[in-house]
């Protein structure tokens, strides 16, 4: 394996739904609103498996900075022609009440076919995800540190939850996208792989008996990038707050150099069975920040406060050599205000105790995402 450093590049894509702000409930976009931004942000933006969603993504960014500024354009403009529309963009990986029946999806030959081939299953996909990119150049370090950032995967998650409501239902689960997307094949927690020679294998038998024409249809939580010369975490629900969405991205940068970093000392982190990750990753699905993860190593639960702490002393050095500690520090805010999940049930009790109705209390939780997609731009 090669001992020289990635760039650690970072790149952020995010999937939104689109909602009539009267009434809270979802639109199809309508052509001339997907043509007004795909022309705007130049080959940024793009149509997304259903008609009422929609995907950006930032350009190759050298730090969380740049990042920051080409997310904020991205989504600033997105709001600005959407209201062109009547509509309004939400960050939030599952709306609050729709009907994923009454949904249809994108008439294009890639989600034709992804409609035929996932059957039933795809039909339910009414879900939104955010996925970040970091680059490692060298094929082999991609393999290597995928296999050791799994066990962080069920941390962002926590962090990023944002889907407690399914179909007017409060569901108790505070990333019930991942019920929903952990349906479809290939996806989960990646499995462990000795090499990127060992992954192509794998990879090649499936796309030689036509099972998927590329790797881009492996879905798991965390894979080297089917396009990029990047590992691409896919992990955390998308998040309604932009600080929010730059304070994950800035720690997943960081917990890839800090990897890379204990490479070069000849030190790794403990790699443990998914067996073991995956059970954190259902209290992360179940519970976000509530409950607190498994620290494998002390065989303890222990709360989210305090992982974070330590989370903060083993990024100290790559915080400030990447340039973004005002970011990793800031995810300490969600500690406060909660998960976007924590902050939507609060909307929705808030509105009953007003005496509203369900319908109303569901439609202030609508307010509430739109509010906070607004709120930094």
């Amino acid at each position: 394996m090669s001992l020289s450093d990635p760039s650690y590049t970072i790149g952020i894509e995010e999937e939104y739904l689109l909602v009539d702000p009267q009434t809270g409930a979802l639109a199809e976009a309508p052509e001339a609103l997907m043509t007004e931004c795909g022309a705007e942000l130049e080959g940024q933006f793009s149509p997304e498996f259903l008609q009422c969603q929609v995907e950006i993504g930032t350009r190759v960014c050298q730090d969380i900075g740049e990042a920051r500024e080409d997310l904020k354009k991205l989504r600033s403009t997105v709001a600005k022609i959407a209201k062109k529309h009547g509509l309004a963009p939400i960050a939030a990986s599952c709306h609050p009440f729709a009907e994923w029946r009454a949904q249809h999806h994108t008439d294009k030959e890639r989600y034709n076919d992804l409609s035929k081939d996932l059957a039933g299953v795809a039909q339910r996909m009414l879900i939104c995800g955010m996925h970040v990119h970091v680059g490692v150049d060298d094929k082999d370090q991609r393999i290597d540190l995928v296999n050791q950032l799994s066990y962080f995967l069920p941390h962002m998650l926590a962090l990023s939850a944002s889907s407690p409501f399914w179909q007017g239902m409060d569901t108790g689960l505070n990333s019930y996208r991942l019920t929903v997307f952990d349906n479809l094949p290939r996806t989960g927690l990646p499995p462990q792989f000795d090499s990127w020679a060992e992954y192509q294998r794998s990879v090649e038998l499936l796309v030689n008996l036509g099972m998927i024409e590329d790797s881009s249809k492996i879905w798991w939580d965390l894979r080297p990038s089917a396009r990029f010369p990047t590992i691409e975490s896919r992990i955390c629900d998308v998040s309604p707050l932009l600080e929010n969405t730059l304070s994950l991205a800035a720690i997943t940068q960081c917990l890839t150099r800090m990897l890379r970093r204990l490479a070069r000392n000849n030190q790794r982190w403990r790699i443990y069975d998914n067996f073991l990750i995956s059970e954190n990753r259902w209290r992360a699905q179940r519970y976000g920040i509530s409950e607190g993860l498994i620290d494998f190593g002390s065989r303890s639960v222990k709360p989210i406060s305090h992982l974070l702490i330590e989370l903060f002393e083993l990024l100290e050095e790559d915080m400030d050599t990447l340039k973004c500690r005002h970011e990793v520090e800031a995810v300490a805010n969600i500690l406060g205000t909660g998960t976007s999940a924590d902050r939507q049930r609060a909307a929705y009790s808030t509105a009953l105790e007003n005496e509203n109705s369900e319908e109303l209390a569901l439609k202030s939780v609508v307010d509430l995402l739109v509010e906070e997609f607004h709120a930094d731009l």
